[in-house]
């Protein structure tokens, strides 16, 4: 067992760790966060996507290890004071879902996106998601979802260019 240093959703989380374990398996078991989903286990779905410092990943194919020190998003953590993140609200206003398997990876690829670039194109919105696969609702209202949450969030930011 090794210690695990790392801050998941804001929060400082210390935890004892097999060396072989998977991030995802450690957001999931020990520490309950069951939005990051297991696809494929081959990092081919991006199910499992959060972000680490910020950047997309694919935690299936990371060690927990690998993450130590490091700070680590989830899809739980986007709601704040109980309010819905506005890419949450957007997929749910566009239908940017049907099965909901794909969703948080989906929306942590896509903020991880606008964290990146606030006013992303659709060329770089379908670019930021290539690497989550959905099989319901073929793209379209997800890349919908992303623009209509990028208007809303430069909204919030103080007006549009």
């Amino acid at each position: 067992m090794t210690t695990l240093q790392i801050t998941v959703n804001g929060r400082a989380v210390q935890a004892d760790v097999e060396p072989a374990t998977l991030l995802v398996d450690f957001l999931r078991g020990p520490l309950a966060l069951t939005g990051t989903h297991v696809g494929c286990d081959t990092a081919q779905c991006g199910a499992c996507t959060v972000l680490l410092d910020g950047q997309p990943v694919k935690s299936c194919s990371l060690l927990a290890l690998q993450a130590q020190g490091r700070s680590v998003g989830t899809v739980e953590g986007l709601a704040q004071e109980g309010q819905v993140h506005p890419l949450q609200e957007a997929f749910m206003a566009c239908h940017g879902l049907q099965c909901g398997f794909c969703t948080p990876g989906m929306i942590m690829s896509a903020a991880g996106l606008l964290a990146r670039n606030p006013r992303p194109s659709e060329a770089q919105i379908v670019d930021a998601i290539e690497g989550n696969l959905c099989r319901c609702t073929g793209y379209v209202n997800i890349v919908a979802a992303v623009q209509q949450a990028a208007s809303a969030m430069a909204g919030k930011q103080g007006g549009a260019a």
